[in-house]
Order: C-alpha cells, then structure tokens, then sequence
C-alpha cells in the first residue's frame, strides 16, 4: 500500500485528486496540506511514501518543501504535479529534489502509473517539460570538477547509470545487467555518493549533460 499525502492550496484540486485516487485499491491517500509548512506538519505526524506537491502555494511553496521534505525525511518522494511548466519552476524542483515533474493536465492512468513508478524508483518527467530540462542541462559545459566525478565512475557504475537515467527501477536494472537487485541497490548508492547528488533524478540530469544516454531511448 502506497501511504501518499496531497500537497496543493486549491481544494478543488485537492478534492479532485482525492476522488481519482479513492478507488485505486493500493493507493492511500493519509491527509491533504495546503501549503509546504503544513505538508511538514502532517509528515511529522505520519509518515508518508510520497507527497504529491503543487508549486506556487502560500507560507511556504513546494520547491521550499521539498528541499525541506528531502532533508528531513530523505525516504519521502516527491512527485511534482502543477500548472507551472515555465523553466525556473521545472529547474528549480529538480535541484530541490523532486522525483518528478507532472501537469495537472496528466490523465488519471498516468498520474496513478507515475504514483506508483516513483514509489519503486523510477523517473517521470511530464513530455512537455522534458525538452526544457533537456535543453538546459545539455548545453552546460561542464566544469573540471564535474568530469573528475563522472570519471570517478567504474564501468559498471556508468552502466547502472544509464539505466538509472532511463527511468528504470533497481529491478529492473538487476535483470537487465545480470545482477541481484542488492548489488545494483549497492551500485546505485556509490553512484550518488560519487556524484554528490540525493537522489536518482540528480543523478539522470548528470548521465544527460554527459551524453551517457541516448535521448531517443527516453
């Protein structure tokens, strides 16, 4: 059972996203904040897999949530889903640490799918938000400091890292490589540690801006 607390200062959505979500059995929706200081609140209180999390919101807004939500409660994911596709919003979550970025124009399907895809790791990133952060990050160029870390990589690592960069969860990447899920686990933790960053998607803009993926296996 996913436990996923809404974050989002129009009660209309958060109404609406509560009616969508009632009748997916493996989801549960543990509480609604209006605003990233009552998000904090509410995850003090219970913890939560995910929090689905508006941007633009009152007191404290949602990239100042979650880089709050990232420090404090580093096993929370946080699935971006707003209005705001305009590039400061997009590159600013993902600095924060968002796992993924929506629209709130995203279909119900692919809303629960992107739910449940970054529960168990994965990265979604709504289409029309990708060429920007695409564009941003590939043209860059990048610093001395920044080819010493990838350089600091084992082939192996590289190659965990193109599959992370792919979206693909730990399982995945284990069947795809031929390893046990705890080895690309313990993989993917020297990998951000080699890198610097918190989390997969910080990671995935790295493989990007190095041209380690193909973007047309996107």
């Amino acid at each position: 059972m996913i436990r996923l607390l809404i974050c989002d200062d129009q009660e209309v959505v958060t109404e609406g996203l509560q009616a969508i979500l009632r009748s997916v059995v493996d989801i549960e929706v543990t509480g609604v904040a209006h605003d990233g200081s009552e998000a904090l609140e509410k995850l003090a209180q219970s913890p939560v897999d995910l929090v689905l999390m508006d941007l633009k919101m009152p007191v404290m807004n949602g990239i100042q949530a979650t880089e709050r939500i990232r420090r404090d409660y580093p096993q929370v994911k946080v699935l971006v889903l707003t209005t705001y596709d305009a590039d400061e919003w997009v590159f600013d979550a993902i600095r924060s640490g968002a796992s993924g970025y929506l629209l709130k124009d995203t279909p119900r399907e692919e809303l629960v799918a992107a739910i449940k895809g970054t529960v168990s790791g994965r990265t979604h990133i709504d289409p029309n938000v990708a060429g920007k952060l695409l564009t941003h990050i590939t043209h860059p160029a990048p610093t001395s400091a920044d080819t010493a870390l990838v350089k600091s990589l084992s082939d192996r690592e590289l190659d965990v890292l193109r599959l992370m960069a792919r979206g693909l969860a730990n399982a995945d990447i284990a069947a795809h490589l031929f390893l046990s899920e705890g080895t690309v686990r313990n993989y993917v933790s020297a990998i951000l540690t080699k890198l610097d960053v918190s989390d997969r998607t910080q990671a995935a803009v790295i493989a990007l801006r190095y041209g380690l993926v193909d973007l047309n296996q996107l």
